[in-house]
């Protein structure tokens, strides 16, 4: 089987976004799924304006025809709704073809802390965009519901998983002082609300993992902590497992898949009690949720390092293909066109796959 993602975010950016479709990929390599990336890197960029970071892709409708004829692909999946997204919903529909999308980024509420546009206005656009898909894929329950009750059709949940082999717990160095180590691993950008996490009054060390436009000015407020700019792979690694406490700020995420890395090196984590983080976390007794982030990051350090483990241990990216895959099969047989022999193939594949639990 061949699958198409259509994404604007990917490398040199690091986010869940990227993390989720590099690792969703490997782990369909086990069911026989081959998938193909379209990103910016095929076409010219531009900077981002206030976001410099990320490049803009320059994405054609033509472009994008070009690469879909042919009948090259079994399923076509749209992960951002940026410029090469909205090219490849464009050449999907021109050419009749079916497709499914992905929501990751609460958009609108990221656009309205930056500009005066309702909330309404921007969710219409996002509706009528994942509307013409068989399928949104929302990665928790909390999301689907809110997005099912706003008039997008057709959610359904893919969840997120760890690599429970990179991020696991490692030796600790020794700490004389026996200072807490809080951190925070993500974006430095006003959307993750990185300040609230670093103003509060905590015993120890506050370490901040990742970049973003908003590094400059937290550097700048808060000189006592720690920047250590982008981390990845085992580096990144080694940092989470030296952690006694994950400090997750953000009152917008729609996931969190840091939580689940920290979890899986030992370390129990302090959120606000909003969607994203609850619904990761749940009851399972790994962190502690509340309106008082301080008093959340406190009580965290009292929670068995083990018991954070095991919980992400039952993680694994694979469940979380298998739940992709299975998303696909209403786009597997397309309305407009006679499905070849190899779509048909495939769709039994997603079937087997999505009733037995197993690729045979």
């Amino acid at each position: 089987m061949r699958l198409l993602v259509a994404t604007d975010a990917w490398h040199p950016q690091v986010n869940g976004v990227v993390r989720s479709l590099q690792e969703t990929a490997r782990a369909l390599e086990a069911f026989g799924v081959e998938t193909e990336f379209l990103t910016p890197d095929r076409f010219r960029t531009v900077p981002l304006p206030s976001y410099p970071e990320i490049r803009l892709a320059l994405a054609s409708r033509r472009a994008v025809v070009a690469i879909l004829s042919g009948d090259r692909f079994d399923a076509i999946h749209i992960a951002t709704e940026g410029p090469i997204g909205i090219a490849t919903r464009a050449a999907c529909l021109s050419l009749g073809l079916a497709f499914t999308t992905s929501y990751h980024t609460r958009f609108p509420e990221y656009l309205r802390a930056r500009a005066p546009v309702p909330l309404a206005w921007s969710y219409a656009w996002l509706r009528r965009f994942h509307n013409a898909g068989s399928v949104t894929m929302a990665s928790t329950a909390t999301l689907r519901d809110e997005l099912g009750a706003r008039g997008f059709r057709g959610v359904a949940i893919w969840s997120r998983g760890v690599d429970t082999e990179l991020f696991r717990p490692r030796e600790r160095s020794l700490r004389p002082d026996a200072e807490p180590v809080f951190l925070y691993v993500g974006r430095l950008a006003p959307e993750k609300n990185v300040g609230a996490f670093l103003a509060l009054d905590l015993p120890g060390r506050k370490v901040v993992v990742g970049d973003g436009p908003d590094r400059t000015r937290l550097e700048a407020q808060f000189p006592k902590a720690e920047f250590l700019g982008v981390k990845t792979g085992p580096d990144l690694a080694r940092i989470y497992a030296e952690a006694d406490v994950f400090v997750f700020p953000s009152l917008t995420d729609t996931y969190g898949i840091v939580l689940l890395e920290a979890l899986a090196c030992g370390v129990p984590v302090a959120a606000f009690d909003v969607a994203g983080p609850k619904d990761v976390l749940a009851a399972a007794g790994v962190g502690v949720l509340g309106h008082d982030l301080r008093a959340a990051a406190l009580a965290a350090l009292q929670i068995p390092r083990e018991t954070c483990r095991d919980f992400a241990l039952a993680r694994s990216w694979q469940s979380s293909a298998r739940e992709f895959l299975a998303n696909l099969a209403p786009a597997m047989i397309n309305p407009c066109r006679r499905p070849k022999p190899a779509t048909r193939v495939a769709r039994a594949q997603i079937a087997d796959i999505h009733w037995t639990g197993t690729n045979r």
